[in-house]
């Protein structure tokens, strides 16, 4: 197997050291627009090589996997660049994963009632054609989708026979502090993704069809489990809730975030000041855009892991009726202790979380124990193999039941 990993920003840096440990794997080629960053991901292992890319060029990512003779490719930056990439593997003969699908468009007329184009049409519209040739895309590949995402697969196939909802339930309670200890605003992961999936409406399954809803609705308190405690969750748009009823039989799908008030308010001022808005504005005789600006002006979360404590989790709550007939509320969740990363890795704990899964499954891919061809989501392979292959990384996950109202 030989790999190019495109983006070597945080995700991106710790998919290369967590892949170091393993042996799967021929070469990993690393490539990123900073040719500089590449060469520090690809500088701690022999079999890693630095490349430069233009993520937003079909041809220049086709260019790379056609030189290198590469196999798999692993997107590992923001999903505005996802159809490039995606269609740059196809074009140059090698398989495809990602951990965020290609971007959704609000409808025009009702956007908090009905879908408009979702994550991942894009994606599955060409589905047939990566099927035919034979070639896979494994879509939606990290923590959030992804993860999560097999958890489903396992609930289905071994705890439920009959599943009400799927919800993905994300919470943690990291602190950012600056050199003087004090608390700062500094999100742990892509500010640009950040603001697309917080502020876009919020996709729900219910009942056999998708419809959306407002942004930050239905907050519930969700007490997350080894120490994270509760937690004010609220719906965001998210890949899983798109996923997961292709694969898994539900009533319901969903998928409520932790955000908490500050980070909610600050979003909320960003929409009414215009500055989440990706269209390009002149100011000064230069061309921007106000999110690139907003995210180019905060901390990157690949540098915040030294004044970062506490914990993340990331899980799905399924309720339904167990094998046994009974009715059944579990938990499945992964936990990931900011410190234990930092010392180990080197990398803060929710790009080390998000990272960790594509490693996984490119393992799994690389010794035939998962294999397909299409558009598929992690839901579409046996889990058990995965989260055996996770514990194996030496990052177990857990399985809570809760209490059945």
């Amino acid at each position: 197997m030989r790999i190019l990993l495109i983006g070597a920003g945080g995700v991106g840096a710790a998919f290369a050291s967590i892949a170091a440990r393993r042996d799967f794997f021929e070469q990993i080629v690393i490539a990123d627009y900073d040719a500089s960053r590449a060469e520090k991901a690809a500088a701690q292992d022999d079999r890693y090589a630095a490349a430069q890319v233009d993520a937003s060029s079909q041809e220049s990512v086709a260019a790379l996997v056609r030189e290198h003779g590469i196999t798999h490719v692993m997107n590992a930056v923001d999903p505005v660049f996802n159809m490039s990439i995606f269609n740059g593997a196809y074009d140059a003969g090698a398989d495809y994963l990602d951990m965020a699908m290609s971007l959704s468009k609000p409808h025009p007329e009702s956007p908090y009632e009905k879908t408009g184009v979702k994550l991942g049409d894009e994606q599955f519209a060409v589905a047939g054609q990566w099927e035919s040739a034979g070639r896979l895309a494994l879509v939606g590949i990290g923590v959030e989708p992804g993860l999560s995402d097999v958890f489903a697969r396992y609930a289905a196939d071994h705890l439920f026979s009959e599943i009400d909802e799927l919800g993905t339930r994300d919470g943690a309670n990291l602190v950012v502090t600056d050199d003087d200890g004090n608390e700062i605003f500094a999100p742990s992961f892509s500010m640009w993704t950040t603001i697309e999936e917080c502020l876009n409406p919020p996709v729900i399954w219910q009942d056999g069809e998708w419809h959306t809803t407002a942004p930050f609705s239905e907050p519930e308190v969700f007490d997350f489990p080894e120490g994270i405690g509760p937690v004010e969750c609220v719906n965001v748009e998210h890949e899983e809730v798109l996923l997961m009823p292709r694969w898994v039989d539900c009533k319901r799908a969903t998928f409520k975030y932790g955000l908490g008030d500050e980070f909610i308010n600050i979003l909320k001022v960003l929409n009414t000041l215009g500055l989440d808005r990706t269209e390009k504005v002149r100011v000064k005789g230069v061309e921007v855009s106000p999110r690139d600006v907003v995210a180019a002006v905060l901390p990157d979360p690949a540098t915040v892991g030294p004044r970062m404590k506490g914990k993340t989790c990331a899980g799905l709550w399924v309720t339904g009726t167990a094998k046994d007939g009974e009715p059944r509320s579990t938990y499945l969740y992964h936990v990931v202790d900011n410190e234990q990363t930092m010392a180990e890795y080197g990398h803060q704990c929710v790009v080390w979380q998000t990272a960790i899964n594509p490693v996984v499954a490119l393992e799994l891919l690389a010794k035939g124990t998962w294999s397909g061809a299409g558009v598929l989501g992690p839901e579409a392979f046996d889990a058990v193999p995965f989260l055996d292959l996770l514990t194996a990384y030496g990052s177990p996950w857990g399985q809570l039941e809760l209490d059945t109202v």
